[in-house]
Order: structure tokens, then sequence, then C-alpha cells
């Protein structure tokens, strides 16, 4: 069945003349348009409803729109959402200062409706891409985000925003006190990956990928150990504790090993062993890591 979801259009305008003009153009075009007469109003409206795309007025009484902007980009469900500004002034340092507070592009007034409605498209397009694009990493296991130089997050996968807020992270959405640290060190130098512990007391891994302009691309692995015990109790009939005998011998580990590090005899990692080549439908130990191999795969 196709995808019947309208496009949601959030303008924010302080004029009953512009918000009439473009409410009727961008419902012409098949989308639904939300209407703010404020920065604060849109501030609220968005707590409410996610838009796809936010139309935005740069001059308004009480908070104008480049200090809307920037409190509509500190909410992590926002972050991607691109902003257009819409502004009577060209001149450069206004644009400059749009686009400093989290705008996508600008439209001068008198607005063209074709233009406009252009520019809607394409960067609905854009963003849709770069979701798409985020989503992908995430569905694969790459827990991967990117920060700026003060370790403020400029963009990062469901997955990693997930645990970055375990971690503590401040909303808007950033790197930890230490992360901070950590990430200066990167940036002189080299530094080793840095260990964090999140309130579950979950252990995770803070890796540096590299730097592109502004952006620093980062991620987040969760402890090896414990994914990939969750990754074969979900996807293999085995027990817990088979499941652990299993990730060691995978990691090439002896029968004795396996004894000494769960804390159980040689009889009952042989016995362990025994239930695991049965439920797996294998006869020995290479055929098992074979197995298990397969499914920790794209962990390493």
């Amino acid at each position: 069945m196709p995808d019947t979801r309208r496009d949601i259009v959030l303008v924010v305008d302080d004029s009953p003349d512009t918000l009439s003009f473009l409410t009727e153009a961008i419902e012409r075009s098949g989308a639904t348009v939300l209407v703010a007469v404020g920065g604060d109003l849109a501030l609220d409206l968005v707590e409410e409803i996610t838009p796809d795309i936010i139309l935005l007025d740069a001059v308004m009484p009480g908070m104008d729109g480049f200090e809307t902007c920037r409190r509509l980009k500190a909410k992590g469900h926002l972050a991607h959402v691109p902003v257009i500004f819409m502004t009577g002034l060209s001149e450069t340092e206004h644009i400059v200062k749009g686009l400093g507070a989290g705008g996508t592009d600008y439209v001068t007034k008198p607005i063209a409706p074709d233009e406009i409605l252009a520019r809607i498209r394409v960067h609905l397009a854009s963003a849709r891409a770069a979701q798409s694009a985020r989503a992908a990493l995430d569905t694969a296991g790459r827990t991967l985000f990117a920060v700026d130089a003060a370790g403020a997050v400029l963009w990062c996968t469901p997955q990693a925003a997930q645990v970055l807020a375990a971690l503590g992270a401040s909303e808007p959405l950033s790197l930890p006190p230490s992360g901070r640290d950590w990430l200066a060190k990167c940036l002189a130098g080299a530094a080793a990956p840095l260990t964090l512990t999140d309130a579950q007391r979950r252990i995770h891994t803070l890796s540096f990928i590299g730097r592109t302009g502004p952006e620093i691309l980062l991620r987040l692995s969760g402890d090896p150990a414990a994914a990939g015990l969750e990754r074969l109790r979900e996807r293999l009939p085995i027990t817990g504790r088979e499941a652990e005998v299993l990730l060691w011998l995978s990691r090439g580990k002896s029968s004795r090993d396996i004894g000494e590090i769960l804390g159980l005899s040689p009889r009952t990692v042989t016995k362990h062993l025994e239930g695991i080549y049965a439920k797996l439908g294998v006869e020995n130990r290479t055929a098992a890591s074979a197995v298990a191999a397969r499914h920790l795969r794209d962990l390493d």
C-alpha cells in the first residue's frame, strides 16, 4: 500500500497576510500546514507535533526568528528538521546569523510561491535521505554520531541518541563532561578510546573515527561480551549459561579456560558443550564455534 502520509509544514510568522498566503500555497501542494504567530507558540506546538520542515520569519516581536531557531534546534527531536528563514533582510550578516542559529536555507520577502515550494521539496528530500542513512546505520548496529569541537551533537543515529541519553548527555544532546575532556585530547593529538558507564552500569566505549570540516565523527560501542551474550541468547535455542560457554568457545578458549573464566568444573563445561552440540545440530566444538561466529560477525 502506498504511503499516504502528508508532509507537515510549520509556518512561524506574525503577519496574517503571510500566513494566509503560505497556507494556501502549501496546502495546494498536498502538505499539511501548522501555524504559529510567534516563537513561543511555535515552541509549545512542537512539543505536541513534530513537523517535517519549518518556515520561520526572522523578524518578529518578542522572540525573534534567530532565537526561536536556536531553541527549536536545542530539542533533540527537531535537530534534523530543516528550517528555512523568511526575511526581508538580505544583508550578509543576517544571512550568516540565520545559518549560524541552525537554519538550513533562507528566502527573501516578498516570497514567490513556486520558489518556496521548490525549496521545501528539495530540503524535505535531503532530510529524508539523511535520516534513511542514519536509520540504515542504526539497523546495522553502527552507533555513530557527529559532534562539533565543543562536544555538541550535530547528528546521530537513533540508537546513538538513546545511548547518549542513558549516559546523562545534556539537552540539547552533547557529550558528557568526561567525553568533552577526552574529545579535546583527541583533537590535540591522539587519545585511546574512552570507557563510559551508564546509569544501568552498562559499559560503552567511545572511539574517535575522524574529522571532516566542522564534523567530528565518533562511535559508541557496547561491551562486546555483553552484546555477544545477548545476541546468542536471542538467536539460538540455548540457555544463558550455554550462551556464555559458546561465546568463549567462539573466542578460541579451551574447556579448561572456559571453566576458569566462568567458575565451572571441567565436567560441567563438558556437559554444557554436549547440550550446545545437540541443540545446534553439530558434532564438535569447531562446528559450534562456526555457528556462533556467524551470529556474532557484525559485533566485532
